[in-house]
């Protein structure tokens, strides 16, 4: 059963098929690529997907010679990686992909008779007269200076060079929409202006001018044709090296190319002659991706966390512009092998934060190594790198406590005691730990709401007295609320949760719980688990301390209305704010995701039929996208 995104997928695509054959497309190819690779996601059996755009009805239509289907894509080195593991070569056959106008030439005895555009991919426009104005469309095939009798098909790609686009064109939007644009124009006018790139030959009368993909690009150049460049991988990593190299130097191409093609050197006849050939994929290129320079790293402190943080050349990614991209820990940088200077691609794939993915091999290239900090710089402490983290392991250092104190006010929602006051009263040595926030008292509080002389005639300060309800108002709580709100590395109130749930609900429990243990639940490996524990070890005494005075009162686990319920909030609330609406479903038994995963209950959002990431996911996974007035009716019971 089709879904109505499904349907409005089918209409956009189907639109922008036909208004980029006629010469006038809409959108980016990058953007047509993303509403293709949804409905591919959605529904993989698509018709839609296995058929190419018709070209207008101003030309007669002729039949190609060879097949014209549109190829497998790969958007990222991941997807890549997938096909190439389905496709072992001992050579990976490298070409640029043109981003221009597919074109056959079909000759007779060396002699050209037509010229035809990609149609529907089986029938097309004859445009032999416009085709003739071109560059690089031979009338007549020579050879060493010998007439070559071939009969059959050659494909290559019309384009327009960034110097003709800007001398001649500038009112177009981009090469490839004025090249589809004047080799269709009746009058031809225009097309002396358009060059031609072959890549593909096809001999129907059984005669062989070539044996595999490399001679055939080696006679189409002896033949006096442009010719796609092509480069000879030994293995999938090579490819993916030499895509980020492409990236960084195709602003000197004269053309525009929107990726690669990569392909066996064998020539497949039965595996070309498919709609969408296997044996050969598009290795795309992203405006969401760029090759940068890194120019040094910094090193973010969190707590007592140091992440290194590459500062890059300014590029532009989605429309935004960006020069730095966190590095995560020392392992992930030196699994990249950064250094500065070091030439790096850098992604978005539309998540908000830009990640470095990948380092371009360059031989000759002049790096120097990056310096890691050695001491705390707040209290000289030796820092630990245990790879995943670089820390500084002393607890009582006061950028850790501050840390930690923010943290716990922020996860326990206190919100009356916000991040100036808590900076305030640790300065002044009020709040050494989290349990010294249970002990303010209001006459403690009214000099940070009062001066001295507001003090002498009023003594009494209503924002004092609020901040102290609303502290006192938080001292009952879920377990897994508490010990994220300890600041512990990789332990945050969902990940608690998880725990809680799998069988160590009460404090003394996850107190005592073993790395072996805590790794043998599910999504929990053992980096993260060591991690885990020695952060409660660390801060078993305060935690034991407050739930064994009578501090904190630790909720029964299990009960609410949302008891056994997850849910994530997407795009904005009418009645209340969505801390407020997140904080409802904790009171309620339930959990929160930050995102939609199988597991999910239900996504909240008051405009479930849009398009969004989201949305998509959750329709995928069979996830209830339901109202903001539904999630309220649910906490009705």
């Amino acid at each position: 059963m089709k879904t109505p995104r499904i349907e409005e997928l089918e209409k956009l695509i189907t639109r922008y098929q036909k208004s980029y054959y006629d010469g006038e497309g809409e959108i980016e190819d990058s953007e047509f690529d993303k509403l293709w690779d949804e409905l591919k996601e959605l529904d993989p059996d698509n018709p839609i997907l296995h058929k190419v755009g018709a070209d207008s009805g101003n030309f007669a239509k002729v039949k190609h010679v060879m097949p014209m289907g549109s190829q497998e894509k790969a958007a990222n080195p991941e997807q890549f990686l997938a096909w190439a593991e389905k496709h072992k070569y001992e050579h990976y056959l490298v070409e640029y992909k043109l981003d221009g106008a597919s074109l056959e030439l079909q000759y007779e005895n060396g002699y050209l008779v037509r010229a035809v555009t990609r149609g529907d991919g089986s029938i097309g426009d004859d445009i032999t007269a416009n085709a003739r104005k071109m560059g690089g469309v031979n009338a007549v095939i020579y050879k060493d200076g010998q007439l070559v009798p071939f009969t059959g098909g050659i494909r290559g790609e019309v384009i327009m060079t960034h110097q003709v686009h800007k001398t001649y064109f500038p009112d177009k939007a981009n090469c490839r929409n004025a090249a589809n644009g004047l080799m269709k124009r009746k009058d031809g006018k225009g097309s002396e202006y358009l060059k031609l790139i072959v890549y593909d030959a096809l001999s129907t009368n059984g005669v062989s001018y070539f044996n595999n993909e490399e001679e055939k690009i080696r006679w189409l150049m002896d033949c006096g044709f442009n010719t796609v460049k092509l480069v000879i991988c030994l293995n999938p990593d090579r490819v993916i090296a030499y895509r980020a190299k492409v990236m960084e130097e195709r602003k000197s191409i004269e053309y525009d190319i929107d990726g690669l093609v990569i392909k066996e050197r064998v020539i497949n006849l039965e595996d070309a002659s498919r709609a969408r050939p296997d044996h050969q994929i598009a290795f795309k290129f992203s405006l969401e991706e760029a090759v940068t320079t890194v120019k040094e790293v910094e090193w973010s402190i969190s707590g007592g966390t140091y992440t290194p943080v590459a500062i890059f050349d300014e590029v532009e990614l989605n429309g935004t512009k960006v020069q730095r991209a966190s590095l995560a820990n020392p392992d992930t940088m030196r699994k990249l092998g950064i250094e500065i200077g070091s030439h790096v691609v850098v992604v978005k794939r539309g998540e908000i934060i830009p990640k470095i993915e990948s380092v371009v091999e360059e031989k000759g290239l002049v790096t120097t190594p990056v310096v890691y900090p050695c001491t705390c710089e707040v209290c000289g402490t030796k820092l630990v790198d245990e790879g995943s983290r670089l820390y500084c392991p002393n607890r009582n250092c006061d950028k850790r406590v501050l840390h930690q104190l923010l943290k716990y006010q922020q996860v326990i929602d206190i919100r009356d005691l916000g991040e100036t006051l808590i900076t305030s009263l640790f300065n002044d040595k009020r709040l050494k730990s989290i349990s010294d926030i249970y002990s303010l008292q209001v006459e403690d509080l009214v000099p940070y709401f009062l001066n001295e002389e507001s003090m002498e005639a009023a003594k009494q300060s209503l924002g004092a007295e609020k901040v102290y309800k609303s502290i006192q108002s938080h001292r009952k709580m879920k377990l897994a609320v508490l010990l994220a709100g300890f600041d512990i590395e990789d332990f945050g109130e969902t990940t608690a949760q998880k725990l809680v749930d799998a069988g160590f609900n009460d404090l003394e429990k996850m107190l005592t719980a073993k790395e072996d243990q805590i790794a043998s639940v599910y999504g929990f490996a053992e980096t993260m688990a060591k991690t885990i524990v020695e952060g409660l070890a660390e801060n078993a005494a305060e935690l034991r301390h407050l739930v064994e005075s009578g501090t904190v009162e630790l909720e029964v686990e299990g009960g609410g209305i949302l008891a056994g319920k997850s849910f994530c909030f997407t795009g904005e609330l009418v009645t209340m704010k969505r801390a407020d609406a997140e904080q409802l479903v904790k009171k309620n038994g339930g959990s929160i995701k930050s995102s939609v995963t199988k597991d999910l209950s239900y996504l909240v959002t008051n405009d479930t039929t849009s398009g969004s990431s989201k949305n998509v996911k959750a329709a995928k996974l069979g996830i209830p996208v339901i109202t903001e007035e539904q999630f309220l009716e649910l906490l009705k019971g």
